[in-house]
């Protein structure tokens, strides 16, 4: 079975430690540890969490390894660049853009997140997705981690 790949933004390296959030946050990293999911990031992930608590940090760097964290690259801020320009998020959700662009440029099968507001919704997605057709990129898929563990439990897990 084919592990999809999964990139990673910062609200789900922190949704680990949220009790919000914890319980599908967590099911997802039992999920990779059974073979199913292939988890990425990127430096971004890695800048927005400087001043986040020790263990949310620790996560990051136990869980990525070196091979499994994306650059930014001219070709990905270009791309972030057009969602701006076309209002997929307000100018000041630049990061949000960059994980979109991360993501679309390195072609990974789903961006999960737990911002509803600027990544994980239909109308966010459809802006995205509009602006990789015109830029020769494959739709993108945002999804929170309770679309992405639902249908995959097994007792075991």
């Amino acid at each position: 079975m084919h592990a999809l790949s999964l990139y990673l933004d910062t609200s789900v390296i922190g949704g680990y430690f949220d009790p919000e959030f914890m319980a599908d946050t967590r099911a997802l990293w039992r999920l990779r540890e059974a073979g199913r999911f292939r988890f990425v990031s990127s430096v971004l992930v890695d800048q927005e969490i400087t001043h986040a608590p020790e263990r949310v940090r620790r996560l990051l760097r136990e869980t990525f390894a070196p091979a499994d964290v994306l650059l930014m690259t001219a070709e990905a801020l270009e791309l972030a660049g057009h969602y701006l320009a076309n209002k997929v998020v307000p100018p000041d959700c630049g990061n949000d853009a960059r994980h979109a662009a991360l993501c679309s440029v390195a072609r990974l099968d789903y961006l999960v997140s737990w911002n509803f507001k600027h990544l994980a919704n239909i109308n966010r997605e459809a802006g995205f997705n509009a602006v990789n057709v015109l830029q020769g990129y494959v739709p993108l898929r945002i999804v929170a981690p309770t679309f992405l563990i639902h249908g995959h439990e097994e007792k075991a897990l």
